[in-house]
């Protein structure tokens, strides 16, 4: 009697298990979706920039607000903030050569009129950081 019971408490604890497994998994996939949603959303400019600035930002995260300022905002209308945004790119302490050459890369493919200007920022960027 003793060993059936203890068998059946196995089998009971191992149900319970898989039912908080069930749960526990089903809610991270339900938050990585609404994670990856936030991302599909147009984000307007200058919360690129914010993110951009902020310190704290990862390279994932600068990348991937670099690349949604060239895939919605790649022409330029306001020069004077892209230059801002190249110097700030420049000095941040989680960037590293491939963004900067990407971004300046896609930035004069997508305005060449203003081909000097950007590579002029790059260049000022670069040199206040010591590179």
């Amino acid at each position: 009697m003793e060993i059936s019971l203890l068998i059946q408490i196995v089998i009971g604890l191992i149900i319970v298990l898989a039912i908080l497994m069930f749960f526990f998994f089903s809610s991270r996939s339900k938050k990585v979706k609404e994670d990856s949603a936030v991302y599909e959303e147009k984000l307007d400019l200058q919360t690129l920039v914010k993110i951009i600035k902020n310190k704290k930002s990862t390279s994932g995260e600068l990348q991937e607000a670099l690349d949604l300022v060239l895939k919605d905002y790649g022409v330029i209308d306001n020069l004077d903030l892209y230059i801002d945004m190249l110097f700030i790119i420049c000095l941040h302490p989680n960037t590293n050569k491939n963004i900067i050459i990407n971004f300046n890369k896609e930035l004069v493919r997508l305005n060449p009129k203003y081909k000097l200007e950007i590579n002029g920022a790059i260049t000022k960027g670069l040199n206040s950081r010591g590179v």
